[in-house]
């Protein structure tokens, strides 16, 4: 088949000669029609016939330079070119209806189904001008001019308090000791902090400021420049919610909603003003969207380097979310969803080889969950690596990681352990604490002293090892005894003097095990107290039978009660508020070798008659600390649970979210100060969650309207349904079943999905749809949109600062529940 020239006008000037430069060759097939029995299936494709048609003037095209262009229509394998004559998916060739104005028009509903996502276009052709170059991307400027707006919002004002305002408090701690080098522990992952750490380096900060919550900043601390750094993170979430809103394919007036309602919501203003990891979380839960909605509109071409890149990115985005809170676990698990689908509609394609079948799957494992983990870990090794000194949060660790850190002296404590020396003991399970106990009795079981687990060094840790009652006393002149694998001894308290006791009593917790208390003092006592000490095996020594004396750091022990025969355990199972919220110590009753949470070593030892030792060689695998510090971070935060004892003025329940029924007060309540209320704005909230119900409802209807065959705009309906959906509900839900304490705050990711289902059902039903007219869309786009100002405009105050009596700020209370007035 020999193909035929087509030419396409340049528009040359008038009067000046043609030459065959002045055209481009292009390829096109002859009249060609495909069977039933050709590739293509019974569709019945046609080859479109050769003709000319004068296309709609680009906008950036006048007339003396448009071309005169050769309609396509969708390629089909071959190469050539075909428009499908099936009766019931005709397809125009001329799919796009632009107007030769609007980039992001949607596709005619009328002439087929519409895909999800944002539709495809052919390249626009090179620039020949600096003209057509800007006026090719004037797609960009609406979003230019709204990072330009969120600059605005984010940074008016941002230094206007000069104390520490509510969390700053934590985060600006945990920066100040990223800059010290010193060991710390938290709850949240690291990445957040460093980056808080960073933006103190930055701003010339030298990290030598308590962060005391509500204390004045002093001169030297450059707080506003770290708070803007902290903002760009909020400024540049509006852009992040326009390009996502493009990118699940809504119209430019939908993306114009989405970014409004992003750049004019009043809670994620105030949350990105602040040195706090919320703007940081934010950004990433936005990043992961806008990369998952990339990578899915590259699946027309799978494998391709686009393809692997946004694969890629949304992987190392889960990664960073991730590493800021645990919280993107559930932005994580959409995308969980998301690929099980994407795989699973693979599998069912039975034209798709095995091969590929196979790399999808190892593209998505190596991507989705490889990428993400070492992503995770990097943020650890360098939290280590930058955290090398000893701080406030070393106990949280285990012994040897300890040992390890500039500062820390308990490497050069004695090695052999004898009878008489003061020791702390720790626990080596994941996340383990060390012995502890406190004058405080057990309002339940035996009403003795408690024994728990503490992370945090203190004199009630200390114990000294001593013989069996009626056994001499360790003499400071007479010889050493050191202690061995078999040996049967007491642990006394130094603080309290009595001694480590259990008997047949329930643990308060977990009552399988046995209660384990403090009992007697320096001469009273039974036999109740006896320990028997048993070897596990040593670090640097081996196995059992290689321990000849116990060392501090390296030799692993058991203690068996000689009485009861169970093991002294921490499980990490936390005891209530009479217990201070530490992990319970027990006494279990089965005897299982491999249970690393009876297991212990001696961390730090005390004894003058001992030479100094020197383990500074022994170093602590990083995948064990990494995992020993996950668990400890874990442990700590299912200890955030409301106290029933004390009301917090600053919590609130899920229930209290959706609709806004509470916020929060960030800082004092004074007349002379600056006041901040962490509240929303209400119009999009109240929408946001109004659309989550209405797109159940919408839904029910589509699959009545399915099995009558009416189909619509279904696919992109049902796509962009899911995200904002199962987004919305995947952060939501996990806090109506979690018992921890929750705040407003915790809502901010969440808010994001039911704004882009709010959009989508604007764009669905009016801003698309053919039952309106321009000047109705106009009008319904005009209105929102000035709504969304006005209220953010009527609550501004609340992110940029209010001063004065705060009675004299009229009109904010639009619901009783809200405490922002005192009453």
């Amino acid at each position: 088949m020999k193909p035929a020239d087509v030419a396409l006008n340049f528009g040359t000037p008038s009067g000046s000669p043609r030459t065959s430069s002045d055209f481009e060759e292009l390829n096109y097939p002859h009249h060609h029609t495909a069977t039933s029995n050709s590739p293509t299936g019974s569709l019945g494709w046609t080859a479109v016939p050769r003709r000319e048609e004068e296309l709609p003037l680009p906008h950036y095209m006048s007339e003396d330079t448009a071309r005169r262009r050769v309609p396509r229509a969708p390629a089909v394998d071959g190469g050539e070119t075909f428009v499908a004559q099936d009766e019931k998916h005709p397809m125009d060739y001329d799919v796009y209806d632009d107007g030769g104005k609007d980039v992001y028009a949607k596709m005619k509903a009328a002439r087929g189904p519409v895909g999800s996502g944002r539709l495809r276009r052919p390249p626009a052709p090179p620039p020949t001008t600096v003209g057509e170059l800007i006026q090719q991307n004037l797609e960009h400027i609406p979003p230019i001019i709204y990072t330009l707006l969120a600059c605005w919002t984010r940074f008016h004002k941002i230094g206007k308090s000069g104390n520490v305002i509510w969390d700053e408090a934590h985060f600006g701690k945990f920066g100040s000791h990223y800059l010290k080098r010193e060991f710390y522990f938290d709850v949240h992952p690291p990445l957040g902090k460093m980056l808080v750490g960073l933006a103190g380096l930055l701003s010339g900060y030298d990290g030598s400021f308590d962060f005391k919550s509500g204390e004045a900043y002093p001169e030297h601390v450059p707080y506003t420049a770290m708070r803007v750094i902290m903002a760009t993170f909020g400024v540049a979430m509006v852009p992040l919610g326009w390009y996502t809103a493009v990118e699940l394919g809504m119209s430019w007036r939908a993306c114009h909603l989405v970014a409004l309602m992003v750049l004019f919501d009043v809670a994620w203003l105030c949350i990105s003003r602040f040195i706090l990891l919320d703007s940081m979380l934010l950004f990433f839960t936005f990043t992961t969207v806008f990369c998952l909605s990339k990578f899915h509109n590259q699946q027309y071409h799978s494998f391709s380097f686009d393809w692997w890149m946004w694969l890629a990115m949304t992987g190392i985005s889960i990664g960073c979310v991730t590493s800021v809170k645990w919280v993107g676990l559930f932005v994580t698990a959409l995308v969980g969803l998301y690929t099980i689908e994407d795989l699973w509609d693979k599998f069912g394609d039975l034209k798709m080889p095995v091969r590929d079948q196979i790399r999808h799957w190892g593209a998505r494992i190596g991507c989705l969950i490889v990428l993400p983990i070492l992503v995770y870990m990097a943020s650890f090794k360098l939290h280590f690596l930058i955290l090398n000194h000893s701080g406030p949060g070393d106990a949280q660790m285990s012994s040897l990681f300890q040992a390890n850190l500039v500062g820390n002296d308990f490497a050069s404590n004695p090695l052999d352990v004898a009878f008489g020396s003061k020791v702390t003991l720790k626990n080596m399970g994941w996340g383990g604490g060390l012995l502890h106990s406190h004058v405080q009795t057990y309002p339940v079981g035996s009403n003795q002293q408690q024994v728990t687990c503490y992370h945090y060094k203190d004199e009630n840790n200390d114990w000294y090892i001593t013989p069996r009652w009626g056994e001499p006393e360790p003499d400071a002149e007479g010889p050493i005894r050191f202690l061995q694998d078999g040996d049967v001894i007491r642990l006394r308290h130094a603080a309290t003097t009595r001694n480590l006791h259990s008997h047949p009593i329930p643990a308060p917790v977990t009552k399988l095990n046995h209660e384990v208390s403090c009992y007697g003092n320096l001469t009273i006592g039974d036999e109740h107290d006896y320990w028997v000490v048993e070897v596990v095996d040593d670090i640097k020594r081996g196995k059992k039978n290689n321990v000849d004396k116990i060392h501090s750091l390296t030799t692993r022990l058991r203690f068996r009660h000689q009485v009861l025969g169970c093991y002294l355990r921490a499980a990490n199972a936390i005891l209530p508020q009479w217990g201070f919220k530490q992990v319970e110590v027990s006494c279990e009753k089965e005897n299982n070798p491999g249970d690393v949470h009876t297991y212990w070593n001696v961390e730090s030892h005390w004894n003058d008659r001992l030479p100094r030792g020197n383990t500074k060689f022994y170093r602590s695998p990083f995948l064990r600390d990494f995992w020993h510090l996950n668990v400890a971070m874990m442990t700590s935060n299912n200890a955030l649970i409301p106290d029933p004892d004390k009301e917090d003025i600053l919590a609130s329940k899920p229930l209290d979210w959706p609709f806004l029924r509470l916020g929060l007060r960030m800082c004092g309540w004074g007349d002379n100060q600056t006041k901040y209320y962490l509240l929303g704005t209400p119009v999009i909230w109240w929408a946001g969650t109004t659309s989550l119900v209405v797109s159940l409802l919408v839904l029910a209807v589509y699959l009545i309207r399915m099995q009558r065959r009416s189909l619509g705009e279904w696919d992109h309906f049902i796509y962009v349904g899911k995200i904002a959906f199962f987004g919305w509900f995947l952060h939501y839900f996990p806090f109506m079943i979690m018992g921890r304490v929750t705040y407003v705050h915790h809502y901010l990711p969440t808010l994001y999905f039911s704004v882009l289902m709010f959009a989508h059902l604007v764009d669905h039903f009016v801003l698309t749809s053919k039952r309106f007219s321009e000047k109705t869309k106009w009008i319904v786009f005009g209105a929102l949109s000035f709504t969304i100002f006005a209220c953010f405009w009527w609550f501004r105050g609340l992110a940029f600062g209010m001063d004065g009596p705060i009675n004299e700020h009229w009109g904010l209370r639009w619901r009783r529940s809200w405490n922002i007035y005192n009453d």
